[in-house]
């Protein structure tokens, strides 16, 4: 396992990480949680991460059962703050929500602190200043190291970095956004001057892209997956355009060039992403120690992706519409 910098800061976290979205307390209970934990730590793996708003505060509430047989400098944890509730002040990034927020993550992480603390969606109700002094306020008192955002604008970013400078605040360290194969455009275009500018660190989601790019959807939708018992997004992801037939025709070419290199689609998928220099970590989940295996042997894919390769796989992504 490789361990990156966080963007600028002096903090590793290794180049395949462990996410609970949608897998701790829904998929997986409290001990077989706790064994994917362990085997992922085994691995190498040393970031988790987690945010108030999976499975309603049970993923934070397993995880910190599982945090306790662990020793706490071994690791990096992180939650992200946003949806916390139903009444008025327990949903955004207000001053209020975040310092409450992030209370109650730790009272169930049972954690003095987190070591990233993100913004999970942009807040437009509340100013950034605001948002930017809570986090500023949450790091300086020890309840998190390092604060960032996921899935902001370039230019809210940019106003936050500004507000920092202004104000002597400490500024976002990361980027939490979705990256895959088939969603590439805010990571690789929008985020560009980010990186110059600012050597803002990513922690990436959906590598997968909801299950498509394990392409077990390339010659329909089994009865029994998650878009087929989710409507909602499959519909979503339809209207997207990721389950296009074009979308669908790259990821059988994709899944042919993979068993080439004697992996399989999801593993090309998870490599292809690692190759990004602007990756700092790559969020993965499991429900399964097969699954995880698979997930974490990406890494021995990744070293067959020559520059020849990744053009071939740049070429299959880069099609048009026909």
């Amino acid at each position: 396992m490789k361990y990156n910098h966080l963007g600028k800061s002096g903090l590793k976290v290794s180049e395949i990480s462990f996410g609970s979205w949608i897998t701790f307390g829904k998929q997986t209970d409290l001990v077989s949680a706790g064994k994917l934990m362990k085997n992922a730590f085994d691995r190498g793996i040393n970031f988790f991460d987690n945010a108030e708003a999976y499975a309603r505060g049970l993923s934070e509430l397993i995880m910190g059962e599982i945090l306790r047989s662990f020793r706490r400098e071994d690791l990096v944890l992180s939650t992200k703050i946003y949806w916390g509730g139903e009444g008025p002040n327990q949903t955004g990034l207000s001053r209020k929500h975040l310092i409450e927020g992030t209370k109650n993550s730790l009272r169930r992480l049972q954690l003095e602190y987190v070591d990233l603390l993100f913004c999970h969606r942009p807040d437009p109700e509340t100013p950034i200043e605001e948002t930017v002094l809570a986090m500023d306020s949450l790091v300086r008192g020890g309840q998190a190291l390092y604060w960032g955002t996921s899935e902001w604008s370039a230019s809210s970013l940019e106003e936050a970095f500004q507000i920092c400078r202004e104000l002597n605040c400490i500024p976002p360290s990361m980027e939490q956004p979705q990256y895959n194969m088939l969603v590439r455009d805010r990571f690789e275009k929008e985020y560009a001057s980010l990186y110059e500018k600012h050597h803002i660190g990513t922690t990436t989601w959906s590598p997968l892209a909801s299950g498509i790019l394990t392409g077990k959807y390339n010659s329909g939708i089994p009865s029994e997956s998650r878009l087929a018992l989710n409507p909602a997004l499959r519909q979503s992801l339809e209207d997207s355009g990721l389950l296009s037939e074009t979308s669908l025709e790259k990821v059988k070419e994709l899944t042919a060039l993979a068993e080439d290199l004697g992996g399989s689609m999801a593993q090309l998928a998870i490599a292809w992403i690692l190759k990004n220099p602007h990756v700092s970590t790559v969020i993965t989940g499991a429900t399964s120690e097969k699954q995880l295996d698979e997930n974490i042997n990406a890494l021995y894919l990744k070293e067959k992706l020559d520059s020849d390769t990744m053009k071939t796989i740049e070429t299959i992504l880069t099609r048009e519409e026909s």
